[in-house]
């Protein structure tokens, strides 16, 4: 075979080919669209697997401050000195006598009048019924000797009578008169006999009532001084055997602090000047106060004033004989003082605040599972927590700890008890 006839045979079939219909042009949107789903999907499973979950964040609620929480700073002069009570006695009894009951223990509240403990009255007991016998030989003496007195005014009136008729001499008529004088005296002398037994029933009385000893006045047991079986009395005996009280009773609501200031600064405290007292043992405790009174004498030995302070905060944290320091507060350090314990101050754990300065901090608020971030102004340390002046409101959850990895705005789920919330 040549090659023109070769060239012959390589022809173009014009003609479209039976029975197998139009595949070809077909076919290609619909691959076209298979790849493109393809990229979509990867796409989509690639960006969910790069894209982050929601950080998880512990929160807790911001609580209102308590009264007695302070800012920071503004302390014109610091002093220590230790809590006193202005109101306090040493109880004991009004007679001598043998401790029968005790009725108190240490940090025992009692109330007025409450029986603190009783002696042995059976010699009370025992006067008391001769007392009463007393009076009633008393009284039975008064009623013959007044008896007497009403026969001898009947007989000394008839004499009378019978001598102004001439039918009785002047002699036994004077007898008559002397004897019913004489019966109207030993009347008033039965009569003051009687106001004697009366008294001293009285007395009896009182003694055996002092065999019971009451507290004066509402307060705490601090000291339980006497047991059952010791002798007891008001005043200090020789020998060192008897006791003088039955314990010490302390009234918690009269709770003051003292202070010595240098008399080179005592120039800076006045009345009524306002302070902040902070215990030893709670360091982070603070309790507002006031100056009741600076002493109108100095300590030569220590170069010091005597400074009393009035607590305004009632707390059982607060004891007799605490150590205390106190910081006297200018007029502006005095009314922030007074904004810090206003109704917008709020406590939130410590590790909830990031420090921004003096006296200014960051919160992350979580607010519908976003965070809003927020400054806010510090106030004092208390043992919940710190204290926030503005910035939060009481109820909002503020984020506790890991505060640097948080971003404004961004969505968390949020931790409570071990359940999340988002």
């Amino acid at each position: 075979m040549n090659r023109s006839t070769l060239l012959s045979q390589l022809q173009i079939d014009r003609e479209p080919a039976r029975g197998g219909g139009p595949r070809g042009p077909l076919l290609w949107p619909i691959v076209l669209a298979a790849l493109a789903a393809v990229v979509v999907v990867g796409a989509l499973i690639w960006f969910l697997a790069a894209r982050p979950d929601r950080a998880t964040v512990r929160v807790a609620e911001a609580t209102s401050a308590s009264p007695g929480s302070t800012t920071r700073g503004g302390s014109l002069l610091d002093a220590s000195g230790y809590v006193v009570a202005r109101r306090a006695a040493t109880v004991s009894s009004k007679i001598t006598g043998k401790v029968a009951q005790v009725l108190i223990e240490e940090g025992q509240k009692v109330a007025a009048g409450q029986v603190m403990a009783r002696l042995d009255d059976t010699n009370a007991r025992a006067a008391l019924d001769q007392a009463r016998a007393q009076v009633a030989a008393a009284d039975s003496s008064l009623r013959v000797t007044q008896a007497l007195v009403e026969q001898q005014g009947r007989s000394n009136d008839r004499n009378q009578h019978l001598h102004a008729k001439g039918f009785l001499s002047e002699q036994s008529a004077d007898d008559a008169r002397n004897a019913f004088d004489n019966a109207r005296n030993n009347l008033d002398l039965a009569a003051r006999q009687a106001q004697v037994a009366r008294a001293g029933l009285e007395m009896a009385q009182r003694n055996l009532d002092d065999t019971v000893v009451r507290a004066p006045f509402t307060g705490v047991v601090t000291v339980k001084a006497a047991q059952e079986g010791e002798m007891v009395s008001p005043i200090t005996a020789g020998g060192g055997f008897t006791r003088t009280g039955i314990g010490t009773l302390v009234d918690m609501d009269s709770l003051e602090v003292e202070v010595d200031v240098a008399e080179s600064f005592i120039n800076r405290v006045s009345e009524g000047m306002p302070a902040v007292v902070k215990l030893n043992a709670y360091p982070d405790f603070e309790i507002p106060a006031a100056v009741i009174a600076v002493i109108p004498t100095a300590d030569r030995s220590k170069a010091t004033v005597s400074v009393r302070l009035a607590l305004k905060l009632k707390d059982p944290r607060i004891v007799p004989e605490m150590g205390a320091r106190v910081s006297f507060l200018g007029p502006v350090a005095a009314a922030t003082a007074g904004a810090s314990r206003g109704p917008r101050s709020v406590v939130v754990p410590a590790d909830a605040v990031q420090a921004d300065g003096p006296d200014k901090g960051v919160v992350f608020v979580v607010a519908d599972g976003k965070l809003e971030r927020r400054a806010v102004r510090l106030g004092a340390q208390e043992p919940r927590g710190q204290v926030l002046q503005a910035g939060v409101a009481p109820g909002e959850k503020v984020v506790v700890g890991g505060l640097d990895k948080l971003k404004d705005g961004e969505r968390v789920k949020v931790t409570t008890k071990g359940s999340d919330e988002d």
